[in-house]
């Protein structure tokens, strides 16, 4: 399971409550693009868009997935399009509740391989205050000098 892109801002703003795992719509030279390793998640969300059926259909916007280098030229391709989500229809249910509680948003996580499928990992997340980050960034200083104590043997 080769992850291929990791949205690494996600867990410093974000207190993640709960995750999710969701198929990609994608063109073939994206798979391809992403892949070769050329895919973003850097500053992406998701957010549910009124598509065909009854209920609003989940899509992954501002991900950039390059254009594949060995892709013949395609006119007017978007490397940041927004990407419909494959979920199922109880799981979207489930979501749209959730993202309507007060202070509740859909983050990615990463992008990554299972089998020959592409899988997007995105997660129900609050965003966290600024003291919290304090706090975060504290104890990753702590938990570093602790490694290093150990493993000087002190």
């Amino acid at each position: 399971m080769p992850i291929l892109a990791i949205n690494k801002r996600a867990d410093f703003d974000y207190e993640i409550l709960d995750k999710y795992e969701a198929g990609l719509v994608l063109l073939g030279h994206e798979v391809k693009s992403a892949r070769a390793g050329n895919a973003s998640l850097k500053g992406s969300f998701v957010v549910f868009q009124h598509g065909p059926g009854k209920l609003p259909q989940p899509a992954l916007i501002n991900a950039h997935i390059s254009l594949y280098k060995y892709a013949s030229t395609i006119k007017d391709y978007d490397p940041t399009r927004p990407r419909r989500l494959l979920l199922g229809s109880k799981e979207i249910a489930r979501l749209l509740g959730k993202k309507l509680e007060k202070g509740l948003t859909l983050v990615p996580l990463r992008l990554y391989t299972k089998n020959r499928f592409l899988k997007l990992e995105f997660g129900i997340g609050r965003g966290k205050k600024k003291y919290d980050k304090r706090a975060d960034l504290k104890k990753k200083d702590l938990d570093r000098e602790v490694r290093g104590i150990i493993k000087r043997g002190r």
